[in-house]
């Protein structure tokens, strides 16, 4: 430890807390005079009426998510929002700041839902003399303006390559070059839901074969229950269909499938890759039932009009188009991506160097 610097035991740099009424996450409201702050990422999480519930801040402190590890440092009165809040007061020897910024340095295993601050607790919290502290404080604090800054603009940037496909997407399907007609998927495809056989999850074993939900892969499932009548398999592909989002996307090779998506298939390839995305393309919220789990049934499915191109080869130009500018915006959102990652590690670079005494 570097010279001038000292260390404590987590609990040994923290004042007791008398904690106000906490609000369960199903009465928040929207809209309210006094901001609910609770465990989960976004910073203010609701809304309260009731004077009487608010936690007096008189110096700033720390809001720990005992359920997911999430830290926020707080200077302003509020109102606490369900049970995993934990409000951390730093002691006069500590710098609210200072004591926030080496929480985010603290690598916590991950418990699931469990709680964390039994391993919290476990730390221990080194620091210096107040203004060495402060010190620190107006490095991290003016290198984190700039970091959040760029991370701001690439996210930015990355939306906008997004909405961009998406654009692009959506106006190939309104220009209707050459023939179209308007038809649904039960006439341009065969079902194949009948081969189906769900796996429950207590049944499952692991394995190489992919196995299919609403969206996307759940799971990777082994052969000890498989044969040729029962494995679904595909040369060229078999579109599965979801019931929330994405709402198609395509297959092939050896594959289980839960009862959770509508199994297609089409007479060829280019046909399928049209239909996908064009109901990529679309809001479904006319045809999707249920609120707390949404699906797109069998019979809401086949209800939705397909605009489609008579000419296959008509069909196979605007597929092409669509994932040529798909590997574009990839390669956009790859680029962005990794700088978002570089920031990231940067910060954490940072908070180390800081609590190492070598900034």
């Amino acid at each position: 430890m570097k010279s001038g610097w000292q260390k404590k035991p987590f609990e040994d740099c923290i004042e007791k807390v008398t904690y106000t009424a906490k609000v369960q996450r199903k009465d928040f409201l929207d809209d309210g005079a006094y901001p609910i702050i609770s465990q989960e990422n976004d910073f203010i999480n609701g809304y309260w009426n009731n004077e009487a519930d608010i936690f007096h801040v008189t110096t700033p402190i720390v809001v720990f998510g005992d359920h997911t590890k999430v830290l926020k440092y707080v200077d302003f009165d509020f109102v606490l929002g369900a049970d995993g809040v934990k409000v951390l007061e730093p002691r006069v020897f500590l710098l609210p700041k200072f004591f926030f910024y080496q929480l985010q340095a603290v690598n916590l295993d991950s418990l699931g839902y469990a709680r964390h601050y039994k391993l919290l607790k476990e730390q221990e919290i080194v620091y210096p003399p107040l203004p060495e502290q402060q010190r620190i404080v107006g490095i991290l604090d003016e290198a984190f303006d700039s970091i959040a800054t760029a991370k701001a603009n690439a996210e930015k940037n990355l939306q906008n390559a997004r909405a961009l496909f998406e654009g692009h997407r959506h106006s190939v399907f309104q220009k209707k070059n050459g023939e179209w007609i308007k038809t649904t998927i039960d006439r341009i495809s065969s079902n194949l839901d009948s081969r189906r056989i769900p796996i429950t999850k207590s049944k499952r074993k692991s394995g190489k074969y992919p196995y299919y939900g609403a969206s996307g892969i759940v799971d990777y499932v082994s052969e000890y229950i498989f044969d040729e009548d029962t494995l679904l398999v595909s040369e060229d592909g078999a579109n599965l269909l979801a019931r929330t989002t994405p709402i198609a996307f395509s297959v092939s090779g050896k594959y289980w499938v839960n009862n959770h998506a509508h199994i297609l298939k089409f007479e060829n390839m280019t046909t399928q890759k049209f239909v996908e995305n064009y109901l990529e393309s679309i809001k479904l919220d006319d045809y999707i039932t249920g609120a707390a789990q949404p699906k797109l049934n069998q019979s809401a499915l086949n209800s939705i009009p397909i605009p489609i191109p008579k000419s296959v080869t008509e069909q196979a130009k605007i597929v092409e188009s669509i994932e040529k500018l798909a590997v574009e915006t990839q390669r956009l959102e790859s680029i962005y991506q990794k700088k978002l990652d570089a920031l990231d590690e940067l910060k954490k670079s940072l908070l180390n160097l800081a609590f190492s005494g070598e900034l």
